[in-house]
Order: C-alpha cells, then sequence, then structure tokens
C-alpha cells in the first residue's frame, strides 16, 4: 500500500528551502536533532551505558569476531503528522492569473515553517524538562544559594560535578548544554562567572564564551516563548538547563545519543499550491511528520530552577 506522503504532489524547490529552514531562538534540536526514520510507527532505539563503553577488539588468527549490538528496541513511537496552510492572496500578485512567485511562496511557508517548529520545540522541552524521566542521579532542583542567581553560588564546580554524574553512568562527558533564558542570564551575571571573564573586558558574556569554559561543543540559549489562551507569555524551557551527549552529525538513529527527533524521510514537504476561489488566494499546504524521543536519557542531567 502507497504511504499517503508518496501520492502527494510536492514543490521539490520550496520543500529543499522548508528543510533547511531555522529560527534562532528555537534550540531543541541541540538536543533532539532530526534523523530519517521510513514508518510512521514503532519502537525508540534505546541506548545504555554499554554503547558507551570502549570495547577490545582485537582477535588472534583463526579466533571468531566479536559482535556488539548498539542500542535495545524501547518505548513505541508514533510520529505526530502536523499540516498546515497559508495562502497568497491574489491582491500581492501583479498578475493574478499566474501562479505566485519563489518569492512569495517562500514567505507563505516560512510563516507555516514558524508555527510547525515552535511546537516540535514545546514537544522537545515537555520531553527534557519532565523530571520523571530521570532517575535520582540525573537532576537536581536548585534551592536557596545554590541557585545560580545567589551570589554565594558556584555554577562552575556545579556544573563539572553534572558533568561527572554523565560520565560515571555513561562513560563519556556530555558535550552540548542548553541554558534556557532565564538560566542564561542567571548564570552570565554570576559573581564566579564574571569572574572567569574579568581580564576579556567583553562587552557581555556571550554563550561561546561559557561554551569554552565549559568545555562542550555546543551551548546554546533557548529564547522561545509561547502564548496562553488568555495571551499570556511563558519561557517555553522555563527555568532550566539540560547537559546532554548528542552527536553533532549524526550519521542515524543507530549512534547513541540523548535524544532525537524522528522525522518522516522527505519531510517537512511542501506541496503545489493550488488556487482557492472562494479565498481568491493561492493555498501552500506543509506537512511535517515527526515525533521528539528520549533514546539515552542516562547521557543527559536536569538542572531545574538556576535562576
Amino acid at each position: 500500500m502507497m504511504k499517503p506522503s508518496a501520492v502527494r504532489v510536492i514543490n521539490p524547490i520550496l520543500t529543499t528551502h522548508v528543510q533547511g529552514y531555522r529560527q534562532p531562538d528555537l534550540v531543541g534540536d541541540a538536543l533532539f536533532p532530526q534523523v530519517p526514520v521510513e514508518v510512521s510507527g514503532g519502537q525508540i532505539l534505546e541506548f545504555g551505558k554499554e554503547a558507551f563503553m570502549r570495547y577490545a577488539t582485537r582477535r588472534a588468527p583463526g579466533s571468531g569476531t566479536k559482535r556488539i549490538s548498539f542500542g535495545y528496541l524501547g518505548k513505541p513511537y508514533a510520529l505526530l503528522n502536523d499540516a498546515l496552510e497559508a495562502p497568497v492572496p491574489r491582491e500581492y500578485m501583479r498578475d493574478a492569473s499566474q501562479v505566485p512567485g519563489i518569492d512569495l511562496g517562500t514567505r507563505a511557508v516560512n510563516l507555516v515553517m514558524k508555527v510547525l517548529d515552535r511546537g516540535k520545540e514545546e514537544e522537545q522541552a515537555a520531553l527534557a524538562l519532565n523530571a520523571a524521566n530521570y532517575d535520582a542521579n540525573h537532576k537536581i532542583a536548585l534551592a536557596g544559594a545554590d541557585k545560580w542567581s545567589d551570589p554565594a553560588s558556584d555554577p562552575i564546580s556545579q556544573v563539572e560535578d553534572y558533568k561527572e554524574a554523565v560520565r560515571a553512568s555513561t562513560g563519556m562527558y556530555p558535550n552540548t548544554m542548553l541554558l534556557s533564558a532565564l538560566a542564561f542570564r542567571a548564570m552570565k551575571t554570576n559573581p564566579k562567572i564574571k569572574e572567569q571573564f574579568k581580564y576579556t573586558t567583553p562587552d557581555a558574556i556571550t554563550a561561546e564564551m561559557l561554551k569554552a569554559l565549559f568545555e562542550l561543543d555546543k551551548l546554546v540559549v533557548g529564547k522561545g516563548v509561547n502564548a496562553s489562551d488568555s495571551g499570556a507569555f511563558s519561557d517555553i524551557w522555563g527555568n532550566n538547563a539540560v547537559l546532554a551527549y548528542v552527536p553533532l552529525s549524526p550519521s542515524g538513529l543507530e549512534e547513541p545519543s540523548y535524544g532525537y527527533t524522528y522525522t518522516m524521510t522527505g519531510h517537512p514537504l511542501v506541496e503545489e499550491a493550488y488556487y482557492d476561489n472562494n479565498a481568491k488566494s493561492w493555498i501552500y499546504g506543509v506537512g511535517f511528520e515527526r515525533a521528539p524521543v528520549l533514546s539515552g536519557i542516562t547521557s543527559g542531567f536536569l538542572i531545574q530552577n538556576p535562576k
């Protein structure tokens, strides 16, 4: 049976565009990079500490070759099939009888991707910030003088301890840190952090400087916000920080990682525009079938209430 996505007529130029589309304030892919899958449901390929271990590979002449198996089938997953359309009113066009040019089409699908990507970010944050997903050795809720906003706190020593907790469980240090906007503000204004950079006289302490301080491959700041039905805004990443081991350029879901965003091959995709006579507009539809998953939770550490 042919998949629904296979019978769609897609716009290849705009599909290539949306697959490379990124919003700077949305950073969840740092913890949950996108990897392609061929089916819309199955079991998550999860990783325990054995996936991070070093193995003896040497063999004697004539002896058998050892085998290893990375990962095991864990909890089930089901891709979420999001779809949204955006119109290009014919009044925007010099010649209303023609299909919109690439610039107008790009603006329409960018508007859709802003919404779809924000939904993905919220799902990623819900997984990463759920303390119930972590064991007691991989999470902490800061209080009192331990909060980074307290001048008496020592976030440098704390982060090093959290890194060691991950190494003790996996044999590897975390290489990625995600700070919420609130956590980033508390970190960069902490006296002990400022002391580290007092001779560099920067205009401000940046994420890049903190990345170097903590010897990480990547440090990102989650600045995204969402709005409730009443119009109240809140930070998607709340008052939290997450340390994790995530491959920088994953080759596929078989590679050990804190998390992934399983994404249907070829998604997101843009369907060919069609004309809606009632709306007097050309309509661009975007489909995005994906689901963020935790695939190696022992390689992550959750820090709550740093500010």
